[in-house]
C-alpha cells in the first residue's frame, strides 16, 4: 500500500489526515523498525505492509465506533501499539490507555509517545485480568486486536468497560470463536451489538469487527490467570 493509496483508502472510510498526523505516522514507522531490530515487535516490516496491515487495519475501528465522540479507550494487549497508538495519532480527542504485559514493549510505546509529543495517553505494564480487577467500569470503549480467543478477551475486557459501554474486537474469521463464546457472552452480561465484515484493501484478506455491549457488571469476573488458562468460559 503506497502512501497515496493509504490516504485514499482512509478517505473512503471518512478519515482525512493532517500533515502532522502523516509525519507522526511516518516517525512511528521509523521507530518501529529501529526497535524491531533488537526486540520482537512485528514480523511485518516493509513500509507498505505496515501501513496496510497495522495502520490502516487499526483505523478500520471507525467502521464500528464514532471515535470523534469517545472520551476514554483502553487497548488490551496493545503490543507495538496497534490499534491504540494509531487511534491516538488520528483521534487525539480520546484519552487512551495502552495495556501490555511485557515491560520492553511498554518502554517502546513510551518512546514513541515522547517522540511524537502525544498527550492524554498512558501506558501500563500489567496483565489484563489483574488491571481489570482494580479498574472496573472505567472505559467507554475497550478494544483488542488479534490477541486471544474471543471468550478470553471478553473476560479481560468487559469488567473494565463501563455499563452500556462497548468492547471492540478486531479479528479475522470468527464464526467458530463466536459459537464457542456463547457462555462467556451470557455470563459477562454482554450482547453482540454489531458484527462488521469486510476485506482489507489490496490483499483482500477477511476482517471482522465484533462490537459487544455491556449491559451490567458481573463482579465474579475476571478470574485469575491460572483459572482462565485452565478453562476459558
Amino acid at each position: 500500500m503506497t502512501l497515496n493509496e493509504f490516504e485514499k483508502e482512509l478517505e473512503n472510510i471518512g478519515i482525512k489526515l493532517t500533515n502532522l498526523q502523516k509525519e507522526q505516522l511516518n516517525k512511528y514507522y521509523e521507530l518501529l523498525i529501529e526497535y524491531n531490530k533488537v526486540m520482537n515487535l512485528t514480523g511485518i516490516t516493509k513500509k507498505e505492509d505496515v501501513y496496510l496491515k497495522h495502520f490502516y487495519d487499526s483505523l478500520t475501528t471507525i467502521k464500528a465506533v464514532d471515535l470523534t465522540k469517545i472520551d476514554s479507550l483502553c487497548d488490551i494487549g496493545t503490543g507495538a501499539g496497534f490499534p491504540g497508538l494509531v487511534l491516538k495519532i488520528v483521534f487525539p480527542n480520546i484519552k487512551i490507555l495502552l495495556l501490555d504485559s511485557l515491560q520492553k514493549r511498554v518502554n517502546f510505546l513510551n518512546k514513541v509517545i515522547e517522540t511524537l509529543g502525544l498527550t492524554n495517553i498512558e501506558t501500563i505494564h500489567s496483565r489484563a485480568e489483574d488491571y481489570a480487577k482494580e479498574n472496573r467500569n472505567k472505559f467507554d470503549i475497550t478494544i483488542s486486536r488479534a490477541v486471544a480467543h474471543t471468550s478470553i478477551l471478553l473476560e479481560y475486557a468487559v469488567p473494565m468497560t463501563k455499563e452500556q459501554g462497548y468492547f471492540v474486537a478486531l479479528k479475522g474469521n470468527v464464526e467458530q470463536e463466536l459459537e464457542e463464546s456463547k457462555e462467556a457472552i451470557k455470563l459477562l452480561n454482554v450482547s453482540l451489538f454489531n458484527k462488521i465484515e469486510f476485506n482489507l484493501p489490496i490483499e483482500n484478506s477477511k476482517r471482522t469487527i465484533l462490537v459487544f455491549k455491556k449491559e451490567k457488571d458481573n463482579i465474579n469476573y475476571p478470574r485469575t490467570n491460572s483459572e482462565i488458562k485452565k478453562h476459558r468460559l
